[in-house]
This record gives C-alpha cells, sequence and structure tokens, in this order.
C-alpha cells in the first residue's frame, strides 16, 4: 500500500485504527530487525518497537511527508535506539566495553541469530563499534539501503556516512582478522 493510501486511512477518523494497523503490518518486521542488530536483546527490541508505534501513533499529525513514511519511522526506531544504549550505559554506570561484554555474552548464548561461528564473530565485532557507526554499518550492509535514505534517516552527510562505513568495515576486519 502506498504512504499516501495509509495516511488518508489513518487521518480519517472512522479508519484511523484500521489504517495505523495496516501502518504497523507494513513496517513492524524490518523495524524490529533494525533494533534488534543494535540492542541485540529480543525483549529489548520488543519493547523499543513497542515505543517506536506508540512514538509513531501519537506524531502522525506532525508528519509533514517531506520524506517516505518508511524514512519518517526509521529514523523514530534509529534515535529511540541510540537513546536506549545511551540510558543503558548511564544506568549501569559501565563503561563501554562492559556493555559489549554484556551483548558479546548475549550473542554467545545464541541472541536469537543464526548461523555458524563467522556470523557469531561478526556480531562480537559489531558490538566493538560506537553505536552511531553500528548503525550506518547495519543499515548499509544488512538493510541495503543507499546512503540517501540513511542519510535522511540520520540527518548525516553522504560524505560522512561513507568515511563511518568505511571505518567500520576497517575495524570488522581487524577485529576478524586478529589485529
Amino acid at each position: 500500500m502506498e504512504d499516501k493510501d495509509l495516511l488518508e486511512k489513518i487521518r480519517n477518523e472512522e479508519t484511523r485504527n484500521y489504517g495505523f494497523n495496516l501502518l504497523v503490518r507494513e513496517y513492524q518486521e524490518r523495524i524490529y530487525w533494525h533494533i534488534r542488530k543494535m540492542v541485540i536483546d529480543h525483549d529489548d527490541a520488543d519493547d523499543l518497537v513497542q515505543e517506536v508505534f506508540i512514538k509513531v501513533w501519537q506524531n502522525l499529525d506532525k508528519f509533514r511527508q517531506d520524506a517516505r513514511l518508511y524514512t519518517w519511522i526509521y529514523r523514530i526506531a534509529t534515535n529511540e535506539c541510540l537513546t536506549f544504549l545511551s540510558k543503558k550505559k548511564r544506568r549501569f554506570f559501565l563503561p563501554i566495553g562492559d556493555i559489549e561484554g554484556e551483548l558479546a555474552h548475549k550473542v554467545d548464548q545464541g541472541g536469537g541469530f543464526t548461523g555458524d561461528e563467522i556470523q557469531r564473530q561478526l556480531q562480537k565485532a559489531l558490538l566493538k563499534l560506537p553505536d552511531k557507526q553500528r548503525l550506518v554499518f547495519n543499515m548499509k550492509y544488512f538493510d541495503e539501503m543507499k546512503y540517501e535514505e540513511i542519510a535522511a534517516i540520520t540527518d548525516t552527510s553522504i560524505g560522512a556516512l561513507k568515511a563511518s562505513y568505511h571505518l567500520a568495515v576497517k575495524k570488522i576486519e581487524e577485529f576478524l582478522n586478529g589485529d
């Protein structure tokens, strides 16, 4: 369904709930995996997805349609993710390495990721990256998004995104090669 059709249903008082349910069905799984790659834990990702769609519901009247609905929702999800990770670090007064260790432990326990040892090692390497760098890597590599889309979501220049992605790839390669 096109964005304009979804928005029409949502803005019509009689079809508002139905339209929003369609919106959630359309984007929920992609948003879940976008968040899950950042926070690792299924329960945290589930909670954040709910928070994202609550914010979407509360702010739909503010959506200006100068971007795609998908981009706008991803931006909300991205901000929720970064806020969550930041709060988690502050709440436990843990240095970043300890949060990495906690998330790496979840990866080792299975963490819902399928695949062989290289997949597990890649996930551990990703946890070594700063949150924003990891976010850019996930969006480019796993979600196969174009730099233009990532720029719209993160409000970052394409040049900065390319540099960030390049640095992330370099750090991941170094981790995987044991450097």
